[in-house]
């Protein structure tokens, strides 16, 4: 076990005014935040949701009290912690924190952060590599969907096995290259929204106020999206995402259909919900399947998020689909389809059964991740008195 993941054992403890808990700070993907071992938080989800909201500085639009970075897409954390059923190597929860918000919302995923589960498993010595290269099953306790993760543990000096972030795999809205993580998704059909058509179809048409009438795929493989052309909303498609963000009568006309689908797809008033997340499609124009500008759900993603990407994927083999329409043909059984964001593309490869019509049995992807500090992270003593852990307990950690 790596020697700093040996001194965190101790768990969250005394610091003077403040209770110091055992904290990686990791990127995964395009993303990035604090992760924890389960075992080190408050047992009570109230204290914990708010032991974590003092830790990113939330509510507070900078977060200046805090490690979040004033972005939805920088203010995200993982709970990480052994598995409890079999076949289950790990389970991680996933939590979503608006800079402006008081709330630690745990509904939905974020298959981004997801890249550094692993990373973050073996250096607490939650996993302990004896090979080359390690893989995990990992759930996610938000939605239960399971992923399969593949990351480098090549031994170091000393003989123990480390994970390696150095290496040659580059993805688009990171600078420079590192070591890849191989993520493999099974049975994401219906994460939140509970099927992958929430309404049975393939195409909707609603009404938005300002609008009229729009056609809309309502689709979750992974995570619930609202894809909709941009044309039919005024927009191109190819803005940037500072265009997006700027354009106040765009962004009001996404949000109110996203409160009408939002009922449609079953998940009832999404007002102060993170999802669904709203994708705007249309024709690609760098040689990939599909071009996408995704907000989550109010401010335009820098790239596309994992999952959406997995589910934007699969609406483009789905005939019938509003992606459909716009999106280049991907033939075949196991189909790569490339889909393009405002930073790059992204591709993600699908497992197709061979009937028709086309169902998606696995989606398969590329990502990153990085180890960034080892430390503890402090919040006021005031908000959060652990008690002292039993040895047993320190010693297994």
């Amino acid at each position: 076990m790596p020697a700093e993941a040996a001194a965190r054992t101790r768990g969250a403890h005394r610091r003077g005014s403040q209770t110091a808990i055992p904290c990686l700070f990791m990127r995964g993907g395009t993303s990035r935040g604090p992760f924890f071992d389960a075992r080190a938080l408050p047992g009570d989800t109230g204290l914990r949701d708010a032991v974590l909201l003092a830790a990113l500085g939330s509510p507070d639009p900078r977060q200046i009290d805090g490690i979040g970075g004033g972005h939805p897409l920088t203010s995200k954390i993982g709970i990480v912690g052994p598995g409890t059923e079999p076949g289950i190597d790990l389970e991680w929860t996933f939590v979503q924190v608006q800079p402006g918000g008081d709330v630690a919302d745990t509904s939905s995923n974020c298959g981004n952060m997801l890249a550094a589960v692993l990373p973050f498993a073996v250096e607490t010595g939650l996993v302990v590599p004896d090979a080359d290269r390690t893989t995990a099953r990992i759930r996610t306790r938000n939605t239960g969907m399971v992923a399969e993760i593949t990351v480098a543990t090549p031994p170091g000096t000393d003989g123990a096995r480390y994970v390696d972030y150095q290496g040659q795999a580059r993805i688009d809205g990171v600078p420079g290259t590192a070591a890849p993580v191989e993520i493999g998704f099974l049975d994401t059909a219906g994460s939140v929204a509970g099927s992958l058509l929430p309404t049975g179809r393939t195409r909707d048409t609603v009404e938005v106020p300002g609008s009229g009438a729009v056609d809309v795929t309502l689709i979750d493989n992974g995570q619930p999206l609202v894809i909709v052309a941009a044309e039919s909303l005024g927009a191109t498609g190819y803005e940037t995402p500072a265009q997006i963000d700027a354009d106040e009568r765009l962004r009001a006309r996404v949000e109110a259909l996203r409160l009408i689908c939002g009922q449609a797809m079953g998940l009832g008033d999404v007002t102060e919900k993170n999802y669904p997340k709203m994708t705007l499609v249309a024709p690609p124009r760098h040689g990939g399947t599909l071009s996408t500008r995704s907000l989550i759900p109010r401010l335009c993603h820098q790239s596309i998020g994992v999952l959406a990407a997995v589910t934007a994927a699969t609406a483009c083999v789905l005939e019938g689909s509003v992606a459909r329409d716009v999106a280049a043909d991907v033939p075949g059984p196991q189909p790569t389809v490339s889909v393009e964001h405002p930073s790059g593309e992204f591709s993600v490869t699908l497992g197709l059964t061979p009937d028709a019509p086309r169902r998606v049995t696995r989606s398969a992807l590329l990502r990153t991740a990085r180890l960034i500090m080892a430390g503890d992270l402090l919040v006021p003593h005031s908000l959060w008195d652990p008690a002292p852990a039993p040895q047993d307990h320190q010693e297994n950690t």
